[in-house]
């Protein structure tokens, strides 16, 4: 695969990651807060809803970042993502182990397959943003 290749393959991901963390955090404020309620664990010491509100903001600024960030900052946006997706990890396997329905997950073995995504948000977070170093030519 050519360089190039492999540049607009990183390209489409990351503004294909960006879109789709900029629309979960419209749903987190919208169509889907109730059922994102279900992944706050108890122990976080705010309200539920404002643990989905908040988280929401946050999803639809790191997704437009991912999008148009200037090549400069792409790696720290990067990494903030992926600090982002393992910080709300917990949510995941609180929806887990505590057998909540929501979203779709409405099964065990659902709610366990989608423990397994969330490595593979923080992967492609820092994967297509990650700068190639230069080559000399």
């Amino acid at each position: 695969m050519t360089p190039k290749t492999k540049n607009s393959i990183r390209i489409a991901g990351r503004i294909l990651l960006g879109a789709f963390v900029t629309g979960a955090g419209i749903a987190h404020l919208s169509f889907a807060r109730k059922g994102f309620k279900a992944q706050v664990p108890n122990w976080v010491p705010l309200r539920k809803d404002d643990t989905v509100v908040y988280s929401g903001y946050v999803e639809i600024a790191l997704g437009l970042a991912l999008m148009i960030a200037p090549e400069k900052q792409r790696s720290a946006i990067g990494k903030i993502a992926a600090g982002f997706f393992t910080a709300v990890f917990p949510g995941n396997i609180a929806q887990y182990t505590h057998h909540r329905d929501s979203l779709g997950l409405d099964t065990d073995a659902k709610r366990l397959t989608r423990l397994f995504f969330q490595p593979v948000l923080v992967y492609a977070a820092l994967e297509t943003t990650r700068q190639e170093p230069e080559v000399a030519s």
